[in-house]
């Protein structure tokens, strides 16, 4: 729990999502902005200020009223023309825990700080018709960074298991009456439950191998929700009843701990990586065929190679070839970026991200390098 000063009211604008509800938002939320440069005359910081995504008027900043609904990423697209510079922007409150917190009813304000434009929240104007409070909010009651029901279903099982991890975990044998497959509400009959791991469960199934395409090394296995299994009874052959269910549910199934998904969803923002990063996508979660916005990918890169939840990195198709007309030569195209992703989630040697955008058609196999600015 942490306590924030905050304002209620109505938010007067949208954050990114297409061009007409940016542009509307601008409009709500500041007089029409200027094309005005600098005063020459202001210190500034010699380093490349981020690109904002609209030309501002120094003298009048532009603000933003955070709603519930909002994400950190909108409101990064919202200012930023790269939103990965968002650490570069914003005022980090350093007597905040984690200050890059933001909560519905917060008031964010474009200023100009020794000729660089800094993003940080601010108090209500005179006339407005806001009425701040102190009060408590829990980490789970700020924006989130990435859309949460984007990963709703995949933070409900572990993202990566091992084959040991499988081997020792408690499965189902069993359902009440006979049934071949359950759904919420079945009882079920499991193995090698123990008391002492609690009585909540994620049920999983055991999905694909990852496989590391550069060295064929297996990196883990793919666990697949299935449900959520709640205990009654501990025995040698112990009960449970599923209580909900994302598919149906089958003999063999495994129980495994629960993910904290408030905190994997919430507690980081984007921001590019410092050091160079070229690795591939290995899969797509769930095995869906064609990968577009908002879905999950898995990296060959993990935290030995220094990724860290909420890298931002461009995807770019490679391997494509074309024939060369006069000479029949077959050769490499250069590569071509195709979106962009957010890890959100990072293992030892993988980790996993959301597609944030995509600009062409995204594959599995395709490289994932540091972001560009263009």
């Amino acid at each position: 729990m942490i306590a924030i000063v905050g304002a209620t009211g109505c938010a007067t604008g949208t954050p990114a999502g297409t061009e007409s509800s940016r542009d509307q938002a601008a409009a709500d939320q500041t007089r029409p902005l200027p094309d005005k440069q600098p005063p020459a005359t202001r210190a500034r910081d010699p380093r490349p200020a981020p690109r904002l995504s609209a030309d501002v008027d120094e003298s009048e900043p532009l603000r933003y009223v955070v709603k519930r609904g909002d994400t950190l990423w909108d409101i990064a697209d919202y200012f930023l023309a790269d939103p990965w510079y968002w650490p570069e922007l914003w005022y980090a409150n350093p007597d905040i825990a984690n200050p890059h917190l933001i909560y519905p009813g917060d008031i964010l304000e474009l200023v100009w700080v020794d000729g660089r434009p800094q993003l940080r929240r601010a108090e209500p104007r005179r006339g407005e018709r806001l009425s701040p409070e102190v009060r408590e909010q829990p980490i789970d009651a700020a924006i989130p960074t990435i859309p949460l029901d984007a990963i709703r279903q995949f933070l409900n099982g572990p993202r990566l298991v091992t084959e040991e991890e499988l081997d020792e975990a408690p499965y189902v044998i069993h359902f009440l009456d006979e049934h071949l497959i359950g759904g919420t509400g079945d009882e079920l009959y499991v193995r090698k439950a123990d008391a002492a791991d609690g009585d909540d469960y994620a049920l999983v199934r055991p999905g694909q191998r990852y496989i590391d395409p550069d060295n064929g090394e297996l990196l883990g296995y793919e666990a697949i929700p299935v449900g959520r299994v709640t205990m009654s009874a501990f025995a040698d052959v112990s009960t449970g009843t599923l209580q909900r269910s994302f598919r149906e549910s089958l003999v063999g199934d495994r129980l495994l701990p629960l993910t904290d998904e408030t905190l994997l969803a919430s507690d980081f923002y984007p921001h590019a990586p410092e050091q160079p990063v070229d690795g591939r996508l290995i899969a797509v979660f769930d095995g869906v065929s064609e990968i577009g916005q908002y879905q999950i990918v898995v990296l060959n890169r993990g935290e030995v190679d220094g990724i860290e939840r909420g890298h931002v990195l461009d995807i770019l198709q490679t391997g494509r070839q074309a024939r060369d007309p006069l000479t029949g030569e077959r050769l490499t195209l250069p590569a071509l970026k195709a979106g962009t992703l957010m890890v959100f989630d990072v293992e030892q040697e993988l980790s996993f991200a959301l597609v944030m955008q995509a600009t062409r058609a995204v594959h599995v196999r395709d490289s994932v390098r540091n972001p560009s600015d263009s």
